[in-house]
């Protein structure tokens, strides 16, 4: 069983309240009132590509951190937004070369021309990044994290889909987050792959000794569907021991993955540089078919 007991999720909390600034394009704000089956409200922040499009866009679950969800739905849902400057790497992502300074500094030459050079192989075209409020759950089991899971899938996905020209198939439908958020998408993704054909996790608050089960996880996913996967962390990541415990042991149980450690801490710099970046790239990358960097 996947539990995680006590542990501390996230270094990132801010406790100074502020209101969010007005929601204006390329974003766009979907709210959901209660349901009888979904009893509580939740709200969603859009990042939306401008512009015609042929075919449908890969779409991007993105699940933020513990430290903007005890601030209420409108900070959490606008946290990749407002606390982590996703559209800036957005915009850099479309109009490379990329500069150092665009990861904050928290980059490697060699990560940073193999990243340039992707772009240069394909321009980046962008993603439909779907960025939910995401609850700090008591119980941080897989079957915790089933309610929240139904959300995504029952109507997050759908109306994404609808209203922004989202692409319905497997393969374009992905899914990642950072700290808590990581964790979270790794059950809800691995828990679920005749949805998500990519699952990743961005410094994803896990423990050592949850490596097994994890792992078992994501094999039992793997045998049922085609997974893209990878984890992301960092050299002052707390969870960074716990990271690589998760690789060995994908490795032993045979999943294919990706492992990918940058410079940085566990903080907000990192969110604003290389953790947002890696994450658009690599699955705007992977949901179209493309090479990743």
């Amino acid at each position: 069983m996947i539990g995680l007991g006590a542990i501390a999720i996230g270094g990132c909390d801010r406790t100074t309240p502020r209101p969010p600034p007005p929601v204006a394009p390329p974003w766009r704000e979907l709210a959901f009132p209660p349901t009888p089956g979904d009893p509580t409200d939740q709200l969603a922040l859009v990042l939306s590509p401008p512009g015609a499009t042929e075919e449908a866009r890969p779409v991007l679950v993105a699940l933020h951190g513990r430290g903007e969800s005890g601030r209420g739905l409108a900070v959490g849902a606008h946290a990749w937004r407002d606390d982590y400057d996703l559209d800036r790497l957005d915009r850099r992502l479309s109009a490379p070369p990329l500069v150092a300074s665009d990861l904050q500094g928290l980059v490697e030459a060699a990560r940073l021309a193999r990243i340039n050079a992707s772009l240069a192989a394909a321009p980046y075209r962008g993603v439909c990044v779907a960025c939910p409020y995401t609850p700090d759950l008591p119980d941080r089991s897989l079957a915790g994290a089933a309610g929240f899971g139904r959300f995504v899938i029952d109507r997050l996905l759908p109306r994404v889909r609808a209203d922004h020209g989202g692409s319905g198939e497997r393969r374009a439908t992905g899914i990642d987050g950072v700290s808590m958020g990581g964790r979270l998408a790794l059950l809800v993704g691995l828990g679920h792959p005749e949805v998500f054909g990519a699952v990743g996790a961005l410094q994803p608050a896990l423990r050592v000794d949850e490596a097994p089960a994890f792992a078992e996880l994501a094999r039992e996913a793997a045998s049922r569907a085609p997974i893209a996967l990878r984890l992301v962390s960092s050299a002052g990541d707390p969870f960074l021991p716990a990271v690589r415990a998760l690789s060995d042991r994908l490795r032993v149980v045979g999943v294919d993955h990706e492992l990918l450690v940058t410079p940085g801490p566990h903080d907000y710099v990192w969110n604003r540089g290389p953790g947002g970046a890696e994450m658009l790239i690599w699955h705007e990358r992977v949901e179209r078919g493309l090479p990743a960097p």
